[in-house]
């Protein structure tokens, strides 16, 4: 991100797009300073502008310095997806970044994600998979989400699932959410944060 500064914040959004090779429109902007001078005269303006590719440029130099610092070579791929970015990696070592039962890549997407969100002050969703390690996990909690709702249609007892982290919970709410008769919700703190499939009566 990199601050710009001119007379108007037309002027100073044209000349950061003419400059990152995108329209004005694709810039996101911050305000840091705004001066306002007599009759128009020694006005100015000054904010930190970014565009996608910016945020993207920021992921892979992010990577690059912390794999290079356990040194562990790597393949990396950004795709935009639902106004978020997925990013691919491929390492010498999958396991060892997949970790047990994924935590170890939970942790490294929670810590991603908080750098791009402190960097460009704003919430992106940012997902670091391995191998497909989480595209293979979600369907496989979608798959179990659905078995689970329908004994809870039949049962109309409610069920808790095991403790997930927040990507994964999405997955089950979203899944969940035109479900007949069900309702999901999270509850709990922390590492101890799961998902509850709830019956719903039908209302009169």
């Amino acid at each position: 991100m990199k601050n710009y500064t001119a007379k108007t914040l037309e002027e100073l959004l044209s000349t950061a797009a003419e400059e990152k090779g995108v329209t004005p429109e694709e810039l996101t902007y911050f305000i840091t300073e705004e001066k306002k001078g007599i009759l128009g005269i020694g006005s100015s303006v000054s904010a930190d502008v970014y565009c996608q590719d910016d945020i993207k440029e920021f992921i892979f130099d992010y990577l690059g310095d912390f794999f290079t610092s356990i040194d562990q070579d790597l393949e990396a791929a950004i795709e935009e997806k639902d106004n978020g970015y997925i990013v691919r990696l491929n390492a010498e070592n999958n396991a060892i970044l997949i970790g047990k039962n994924g935590k170890t890549l939970s942790a490294f997407n929670t810590i991603l994600r908080g750098a791009v969100n402190s960097e460009f002050r704003k919430r992106i969703d940012v997902l670091v998979d391995v191998n497909n390690y989480k595209e293979d996990r979600y369907h496989r909690l979608a798959s179990a989400a659905k078995r689970t709702a329908k004994q809870v249609q039949r049962s109309h007892v409610d069920a808790s699932l095991d403790p997930m982290p927040n990507d994964e919970r999405k997955v089950i709410h979203k899944t969940l959410n035109n479900w007949h008769n069900i309702r999901t919700e999270s509850e709990g703190e922390g590492s101890d944060r799961h998902v509850v499939i709830k019956y719903v009566e039908d209302e009169a």
